[in-house]
């Protein structure tokens, strides 16, 4: 498949899909607050691993992720929430695009949380949720080309690997004062959450089916005129899941935009959610 340019239309708030217009306006009224309130409110719902931990303060495993810094990380998350994130959203519908960008955010801070359980300095920002984005854009197309800083074309795919090599180094570092943990995890658990939780989810639905009605009943077209001499056949759940699993490689080697309509078809029939399904809320 020969690789395409990737662009959006000039940014447009009225123009920008529910999911994504919904958590700029979060966090630019998150981040109005926490300029207007004292320093105590980074601490309250900044993520605080000790906090988390001995406190039991898990309500900040979801409220960090509409807290900013200053006002450029703020703009930085958002433009790149808004670049991978409206294409992404467009494919899923909403109701998924959601629950992915949650997993992702929420997931960071678990991964940030285990590895630091001690730390009291405060953890903030979409950061986690958006590199969760990155690699979901870049397994749903690998081969469109984006503009690294604006300036330097790139791959998705090389473009997300790239990025977690330098998570990965920095993180070992340790010394940057950035959460790099949280930008892994984010990647981390959005790769996962693609590539296994969605199998596994087909799997468990054909497997119900098979078990309940004796497989999906498939029967071949007779000829124009002919009488069909066949009975319908029921498909077993392994050959079920020998396609599922075919179409599942074929999106992470040549992307979303490589599937037929049949193809699309039978991911829509395995799982709520998947993706070309466009499963509106």
């Amino acid at each position: 498949m020969a690789p395409r340019n990737f662009s959006h239309a000039p940014i447009d708030f009225n123009t920008m899909s529910p999911v994504i217009k919904a958590l700029v306006i979060a966090n630019a009224v998150a981040f109005l607050m926490s300029q207007l309130v004292s320093g105590q409110f980074s601490g309250l719902f900044g993520l605080v691993p000790a906090r988390v931990v001995e406190d039991r303060w898990v309500w900040q495993l979801f409220t960090y992720l509409f807290l900013h810094g200053s006002f450029l990380h703020l703009i930085f998350n958002l433009f790149a929430l808004w670049m991978f994130g409206m294409p992404v959203e467009a494919q899923w519908g909403p109701r998924e695009f959601l629950k992915f960008f949650l997993i992702c955010g929420v997931g960071a801070g678990l991964i940030n949380v285990a590895i630091t359980p001690h730390s009291h300095y405060p953890v903030i920002g979409a950061s986690g949720a958006v590199y969760g984005l990155l690699v979901a854009f870049a397994m749903l197309y690998p081969d469109a080309v984006v503009y690294l800083y604006f300036f330097f074309p790139i791959k998705a795919k090389h473009m997300a690997m790239l990025f977690g090599l330098l998570e990965f180094f920095a993180a070992s570092d340790g010394s940057s004062g950035v959460a790099r943990y949280a930008h892994l995890g984010g990647m981390v658990i959005g790769y996962l959450y693609i590539r296994w939780w969605w199998i596994l989810s087909m799997r468990v639905k054909a497997l119900w089916r098979d078990m309940t009605q004796g497989g999906v009943v498939v029967s071949e077209r007779p000829r124009a005129g002919a009488r069909s001499s066949r009975k319908a056949r029921p498909v077993s759940y392994e050959e079920e899941m020998a396609e599922v699993d075919r179409i599942l490689d074929k999106i992470l080697d040549q992307g979303e935009a490589s599937l037929t309509e049949q193809e699309r078809e039978v991911l829509r029939k395995h799982g709520p959610g998947r993706p070309g399904e466009g499963g509106h809320a």
